[in-house]
């Protein structure tokens, strides 16, 4: 797996595929699994890449706390050590965050996809993203994420996320580390993030309310907001509408 490094920490990421860059970028605490729906169905047309932020996965886990300037800085340095010139930012959580830091700061994004997200800490429970943290337990802490029905219907595809996450997710320090950079974010001037950008929350998500996600998509010059059924994760729990949106915003920006 390739690395880049950013002011000495090192930075695990994959890409797969052949044509404009997407880039995805974690919720608190989860690793690169959570993107596999989107991945799958991506990769090929498109160049995905997916990547491990600093705390999770095969990255390095620095002592914390983080914040979200730090992890856009750590997104630059994948970006360039990767080659990639301009890319679609799909972001969940503190990803989508960072996302909308990125967007800001530097010239590269040409589009937002943002799950869960909201442009302040305010918004953001922070009891109800602790309990999201593996350490809570592998059923106790998916209660927040998935619907119940995706939970009993489901029971296959929630076991195979539970052995992801042992493997990927961020726990401890770490999930804590990563916790205070979503929880101690404050969006940049929101009219100044120009590129087209969708919002997509979750109608029953404890983490991020939906009129905060709401809020967010009103005060971005060209976002839109769109519900999905479930939690903090229902873009997983109902991937394939969610992905179909995606490529069709991908075809339209991509040329």
């Amino acid at each position: 797996m390739p690395t880049a490094s950013n002011h000495g920490v090192t930075l695990h990421y994959a890409a797969a595929g052949d044509g404009p860059t997407v880039v995805f970028v974690n919720d608190v605490g989860y690793g690169a699994w959570l993107w596999g729906w989107h991945h799958d169905a991506l990769a090929g047309p498109y160049e995905t890449l997916v990547w491990d932020l600093r705390g999770t996965g095969e990255s390095d886990t620095p002592a914390g706390p983080y914040d979200v300037d730090t992890l856009v800085g750590d997104l630059e340095a994948v970006l360039s050590a990767h080659g990639v010139g301009s890319a679609h930012l799909v972001g969940a959580g503190l990803g989508g965050m960072v996302a909308l830091q990125y967007a800001h700061a530097y010239n590269r994004a040409r589009t937002l996809t943002l799950y869960s997200t909201a442009a302040a800490s305010g918004a953001v429970d922070a009891d109800a993203l602790d309990a999201l943290a593996l350490d809570a337990g592998p059923e106790a802490s998916l209660s927040g994420a998935f619907s119940p029905p995706f939970r009993e219907q489901a029971a296959d595809q929630v076991e195979r996320i539970t052995e992801w996450r042992t493997a990927e997710d961020a726990t401890g320090d770490a999930f804590a580390a990563q916790a205070a950079a979503m929880t101690g974010f404050s969006a940049p001037p929101l009219y100044e993030v120009t590129q087209p950008a969708e919002v997509y929350y979750g109608v029953d998500d404890p983490v991020v309310p939906s009129e905060a996600a709401e809020s967010l998509a009103a005060d971005l010059p060209r976002g839109t907001a769109e519900a999905v059924e479930g939690r903090h994760l229902a873009f997983v729990e109902h991937s394939r509408p969610v992905v179909d949106r995606l490529t069709a915003l991908l075809d339209e920006f991509a040329g």
